[in-house]
């Protein structure tokens, strides 16, 4: 029986690597997008602190203004900080969005091939098959042939 030889293994290989190479750029996306989520809860958490601060600031009796306003000016730099972080996440999005895509536009491509290859081996088989039946028919033939010659 003759094996079968997918004549485009070497395109199928180019392009499972080229999938997995768009897996591993998603990943980085999806791992940015996550260190930039982080670095905001961080930043929303330590402006919730100096909330507290500043409440604390303007409390009963004596006011240090001084504290007050260092307090006021480092949360407009959080906030500012956050707003930045909030449009790099936007950014990376957008980015991730577009390598989704081209990771979807990979798989279809590696199925493509790998159906292809199915549907060829099945055919392979199917032609395997036949040729076996019909060299059995032949053995089978030749037998009776020198069977009924006396």
């Amino acid at each position: 029986m003759a094996r079968f030889t997918f004549r485009l293994a070497t395109l199928l290989r180019l392009r499972e690597s080229e999938r997995d190479q768009r897996r591993a750029e998603l990943a980085q996306a999806y791992h940015a997008d996550d260190i930039l989520r982080q670095q905001d809860e961080d930043l929303e958490r330590e402006r919730i602190g100096l909330l507290a601060i500043s409440r604390e600031a303007a409390g009963p009796g004596t006011v240090d203004i001084d504290r007050l306003i260092q307090t006021q000016r480092y949360e407009l730099l959080l906030k500012t900080h956050q707003q930045q972080l909030r449009r790099q996440r936007e950014a990376v999005a957008a980015e991730i969005g577009r390598r989704r895509e081209t990771l979807v536009r990979a798989n279809r491509e590696v199925r493509i091939l790998e159906n292809l290859r199915e549907k060829q081996a099945q055919r392979h088989r199917e032609e395997e098959g036949r040729r076996e039946t019909k060299r059995l028919d032949e053995v089978a033939t030749q037998r009776v042939g020198r069977e009924e010659m006396p």
